[in-house]
């Protein structure tokens, strides 16, 4: 898109407001995605997450349900925007819940907690889910409107995950889907009223909800706390991988076969690697995009291992630091995306490591849809192919990653 187009399109939003940007959707389904600002990864067919969030909150009319890891607004930015949304809703009598995991407490901001806490018909808790699995966390990132419209995506509630930071999701529509999620919400929801009173939150009824072959599947982690007709993530990943004939295009944060732990004494956690490298061997091309805070060891001896493999490519992507100067935790790729064949399109929230399909509250859709998996495809390539990804160099010797808390 040329700068005169870019400021037609940005003018035409301006004046008849969100809904003038009609994004790329099929039935049920619209993808989302945050272009990290000063920087070439812009999709002018895609809405970006401060308009979605803000339709959505704009648009409840009895309720709210939101899971989310931790909180952190900065004012002037565009996420402040959509804070101010959801304090309108409140203000208008919907009924808002907001489930925050306790770890995240730690690293969310106090204003922006006090800020939350003061809306009018919000209902803030915090889930302890250590005290579910032992090491994991909420790290889902999802929001539910009215049982009507939900929303599902690699974005934090964080002011840097709506400017810094590319980002991708889904709204959803499609009614089962939707009921599904807040069924999710329900069941973590009602896990921190039985732990607040001491008592003992039942696990799931081990029943296996097999892969689906229908259009859409819902897919949550972990498995003993899924609510009934959501199927194992940790299951689908692998069987999804094996069924792959052709091309499989991964993006994400993080990939290591390593579970939770100092870099030391990481456990192995071989599930999905095992997967990626079968399908490899069965000659599936393998591209796999992670972001330069993949870096550190053991996890980086992992990823070149991997790229060792024929039929495997791995390039680490940098994105250059903001014009105002290092922002910590930003300027990265964070998007947990999936294509295979050209004809299954995964969009969810885990990296792909352990500690999240096995112990931590996660989503992720499953489509089976040619158009959705191409446009997802093309959104992997756009970054493949820019100046920000590089083949991982094997003989590199990779230095620790800089989060820009340093």
């Amino acid at each position: 898109m040329t700068p005169l187009r870019r400021a037609l399109a940005a003018l035409l939003a301006l004046v008849l407001g969100p809904q003038a940007q009609a994004g790329f959707s099929i039935p049920g389904y619209e993808l989302v995605h945050t272009a990290p600002v000063e920087t070439t990864l812009v999709n002018a067919d895609l809405r970006s997450s401060a308009t979605v969030w803000s339709q959505l909150f704009d648009e409840a009319r009895s309720e709210i349900v939101i899971g989310q890891f931790y909180a952190i607004s900065k004012a002037g930015t565009p996420f402040d925007k959509v804070v101010e949304r959801l304090e309108a809703a409140g203000a208008r009598g919907v009924k808002i819940r907001f489930l925050l995991d306790k770890k995240g407490i730690g690293l969310s901001d106090p204003a922006t907690l006090e800020r939350l806490r003061k809306i009018p018909n919000l209902d803030m808790r915090v889930l302890d889910y250590a005290q579910l699995t032992g090491t994991g966390i909420i790290h889902a990132k999802y929001i539910a409107v009215d049982k009507k419209s939900a929303f599902i995506g690699s974005q934090n509630f964080d002011w840097r995950a709506f400017t810094h930071i590319q980002e991708t999701g889904l709204l959803i529509t499609d009614a089962a889907m939707v009921a599904q999620v807040r069924a999710v919400f329900e069941r973590d929801w009602q896990a921190q009223s039985l732990l607040a009173s001491n008592l003992a939150v039942p696990r799931a009824v081990a029943v296996a909800v097999p892969v689906a072959a229908q259009a859409a599947q819902l897919v949550a982690s972990p498995a003993a706390f899924n609510p009934s007709g959501v199927a194992d993530s940790e299951v689908v990943l692998p069987a999804l991988l094996a069924d792959a004939r052709t091309e499989v295009r991964i993006q994400l944060l993080d990939y290591a076969p390593l579970g939770y732990g100092p870099d030391s004494t990481r456990p192995y956690y071989g599930v999905i690697d095992n997967a990626v490298r079968a399908a490899a061997g069965r000659g599936v091309k393998i591209k796999l995009m992670v972001s330069n805070w993949s870096t550190d060891q053991p996890g980086i001896a992992y990823l070149k291992s991997l790229a060792l493999l024929p039929n495997v490519e791995v390039r680490i992507v940098t994105l250059p630091l903001a014009a105002s100067g290092p922002i910590p935790f930003a300027r990265v790729i964070h998007s947990k995306t999936m294509t295979i064949d050209g004809k299954l399109a995964w969009v969810g929230t885990s990296n792909w490591a352990g500690g999240y399909f096995d112990k931590s509250r996660n989503l992720e859709v499953v489509l089976r849809n040619e158009k959705m998996a191409q446009r997802l495809g093309a959104l992997h390539e756009q970054t493949w192919s820019s100046s920000y990804a590089q083949p991982i160099d094997i003989g590199k010797d990779y230095p620790k990653p800089n989060k820009g808390n340093e």
